[in-house]
C-alpha cells in the first residue's frame, strides 16, 4: 500500500490510467446488459419468459454477490499473497453456499421444479444438478474476473508507461546538463589563460561563451533543436578551442545538404567534438588533425568525426576514449531519445585516426 501511495502521488491524477477506472455505472451496465441478455436467453430455452425473468431476479443477486466476493476479497486476501490452496477452498466453500441458497429460493419462490432445462423434472438436490448449477456460477464469476484482471492490467500498464517516460525525461535532462560543467570547465580554462596573457582575443571568447551560454540555457530545456542551432554552437565551441593550439592542430570541416526544417537533440554533437580536443589534441606531441564531415540526405544525418590518436600510449588511451563522459553520454541519450532503427553509432580505430561516425534520423 505504501509503494502503492508514492506512485499515485508521483504520478497524480493521470489521464491516461484513469481512462481505465471501472466507475459505479460501469458495474450497473455491465450488470444490465447481462441480466437482459440471460434474461431473453433462457425465455426462449423455456419458451417462458415469466419464468425466466423470475429466476433471473433470483440468480442474479448472488451472481454479484459470489463475483464481487471473490474479486474484491479472496482474491486480495488469497491469490495475491500466493495462499491459492485456502483460495480453491474458499472458492468451492462459496460456491456451495450458493447453490443452497439458488436452489431453496427457486424451490420455493419460483417453481418445485428446479432444473427444468435438465433430463428430467428435478424437486431435490441431485449431484447433477449441483455440478451443472456451480459450474455455470464459476462461468459467470471467471467471466467478470477476466475483465476485471484485464482492466487493472491495462490501468497498471498505463501507471508504469508512464512512470517510465518521467523517468526518462529526467534522465535525459540529467544527461544535457552534464554536458554542460565539462564543457564549460574548458573553456574557463581557454579564457582564464588568455586573461593571463591579457591577448586581444579574450573579449572576442567571451562573446562565443556567451553565445554557447545563451544556447545552452534555452536549447537543453527542449527535446529537439534545429539543427543549423546545433551546428552553430559546434562552430563556436570549436573556435574557442583553437585558441589553445597553434598551427600544429588542422582543422578540416565540411557541411553538405539542406539543413532547414531537421531536428536534433540539443549537445548531441559536441560532446563528440569535445572528445576530439581532450584526448586528441590535447595529449598529442606533433602535427594534429581533425576531421569533422557532416551531411543531410532524404531525412538522415551522417556525422563523420576523426582525430589522430595521440603519439604516446595510444592503445591505453582508446578504451578511456570510448567509455569517457563524452561519448558514454551519447550513447546513453541516443538509447533513451530515439528508436533503434533511427540511429547507427559507429566507433573505431584506422590508420591511426581515431574515428565515430554517427548516422541519424533527423526529421
Amino acid at each position: 500500500m505504501y509503494v502503492n501511495s508514492k506512485i499515485e502521488y508521483f504520478l497524480g491524477k493521470d489521464k491516461d490510467s484513469d481512462k481505465y477506472r471501472i466507475s459505479f455505472w460501469h458495474h450497473v451496465i455491465f450488470w444490465g446488459f447481462y441480466f437482459v441478455f440471460n434474461t431473453i436467453r433462457w425465455s426462449s430455452v423455456h419458451d417462458d419468459f415469466i419464468y425466466s425473468l423470475k429466476t433471473n431476479l433470483i440468480g442474479f443477486p448472488i451472481h454479484i454477490l459470489l463475483t464481487y466476493f471473490n474479486v474484491y476479497y479472496l482474491m486480495p486476501r488469497f491469490v495475491y499473497t500466493r495462499k491459492y490452496f485456502t483460495y480453491a477452498f474458499l472458492v468451492l466453500v462459496s460456491l456451495f453456499v450458493m447453490l443452497l441458497a439458488k436452489y431453496n429460493l427457486t424451490y420455493y419462490l419460483v417453481s418445485t421444479n428446479v432444473w427444468p432445462e435438465g433430463p428430467e423434472n428435478i424437486d431435490s438436490l441431485t449431484f447433477d444438478y449441483a455440478l451443472q448449477t456451480m459450474i455455470g456460477e464459476l462461468y459467470v464469476v471467471s467471466f467478470f474476473t477476466a475483465i476485471k484482471l484485464t482492466i487493472d492490467w491495462l490501468r497498471e500498464n498505463s501507471k508504469l508507461y508512464d512512470l517510465e517516460k518521467r523517468q526518462l525525461t529526467t534522465e535525459l535532462r540529467f544527461l544535457r546538463s552534464q554536458v554542460s560543467p565539462h564543457f564549460f570547465f574548458n573553456t574557463l580554462n581557454n579564457i582564464y589563460s588568455l586573461t593571463l596573457e591579457k591577448s586581444d582575443e579574450a573579449p572576442e571568447v567571451i562573446l562565443k561563451l556567451s553565445d554557447l551560454m545563451r544556447y545552452l540555457l534555452y536549447a537543453t530545456k527542449k527535446r529537439r533543436q534545429d539543427l543549423k542551432s546545433e551546428i552553430e554552437c559546434i562552430r563556436n565551441y570549436i573556435d574557442l578551442e583553437r585558441i589553445r593550439f597553434d598551427d600544429t592542430l588542422k582543422i578540416d570541416m565540411r557541411i553538405s545538404g539542406d539543413l532547414e526544417n531537421y531536428k536534433i537533440a540539443p549537445m548531441l554533437l559536441v560532446p563528440l567534438i569535445e572528445n576530439c580536443f581532450k584526448h586528441g589534441a590535447s595529449k598529442n606531441i606533433g602535427e594534429m588533425f581533425i576531421n569533422i564531415d557532416l551531411a543531410v540526405s532524404d531525412g538522415f544525418m551522417t556525422f563523420e568525426v576523426a582525430n589522430t590518436i595521440p603519439n604516446a600510449k595510444a592503445k591505453k588511451e582508446l578504451p578511456t576514449r570510448s567509455g569517457g563522459i563524452g561519448l558514454s553520454n551519447v550513447k546513453k541519450r541516443l538509447e533513451l531519445g530515439y528508436k533503434k532503427e533511427d540511429y547507427k553509432l559507429s566507433i573505431f580505430e584506422k590508420d591511426q585516426m581515431f574515428n565515430v561516425i554517427l548516422k541519424l534520423k533527423v526529421i
